[in-house]
């Protein structure tokens, strides 16, 4: 298997590991006839802040969890894919802010579901690429745009209005975790190639000029022995 297809397999890994984690969790809930919605986050609640750790872990339905299955394995895979183990630093770090900006600001409600998480990996992708100025992550940044630009309105108060069930304090706050966390890691990972052809082609010329032998005129200047005039009187 060559290396490029291991990379391309290994990136599926995380985002598919952890994606099962949460159906198991949806279908065990639902299996002990459970609601375990009280594990998300409560805002300004002591009780609340363990859902920072437990919240995007708990879904409503199948539906909630099967559209966010699909968004975390696409960007969960290019996090992975593009920026390889940074990725493993980037999770837990949107995981708790996002979380704690939505024990902050959210409404006195239960707030569950790991969209903040699809937030916070959207703005993170869109915001390395543009950061870095490489082409390549630049790319990516425009594919998050086509696929999720038509999500921002989610993360507005004018989307409770629209379903009073949509947490658009969590995806805020995922959104704001995102574009910090591409602030914090903007020097690490794959970064723009340093354009070192002009400086090298300078050099190079450099070195060319310096190989050259002189002018003819100088040169027999340089080799023009003395006359009989020219010569020296030492004294006896």
């Amino acid at each position: 298997m060559r290396i490029e297809t291991k990379r391309l397999l290994y990136s599926f890994f995380f985002p598919g590991i952890f994606i099962v984690i949460l159906w198991l969790i949806l279908l065990l809930e639902r299996g002990l006839g459970a609601d375990w919605h009280r594990l998300g986050i409560y805002p300004r609640a002591v009780e609340g802040l363990w859902g920072i750790l437990t919240g995007p872990l708990i879904h409503s339905g199948l539906r909630h969890l099967f559209s966010n299955s699909v968004s975390l394995l696409i960007l969960g895979w290019c996090l992975f894919y593009f920026y390889k183990e940074m990725g493993f630093a980037v999770m837990p770090v949107v995981w708790i802010l996002s979380g704690l900006l939505t024990w902050y600001i959210g409404r006195e409600s239960w707030h569950i579901g790991a969209s903040g998480l699809i937030y916070a990996l959207s703005f993170f992708l869109f915001f390395s690429g543009i950061f870095r100025k490489y082409i390549p992550l630049m790319a990516v940044s425009l594919l998050v745009v086509f696929l999720y630009g038509s999500t921002l309105w989610n993360m507005f108060p004018i989307a409770e209005y629209v379903d009073p069930q949509v947490s658009w304090e969590g995806h805020l706050s995922g959104a704001v975790s995102g574009l910090i966390c591409a602030l914090i890691f903007r020097k690490y990972g794959p970064q723009k190639p340093i354009e070192v052809e002009e400086e090298l082609e300078e050099e190079e010329n450099d070195w060319e000029d310096s190989e050259l032998p002189t002018n003819d005129k100088n040169a027999s200047a340089q080799i023009k022995p003395l006359s009989t005039s020219d010569e020296c009187t030492c004294g006896q």
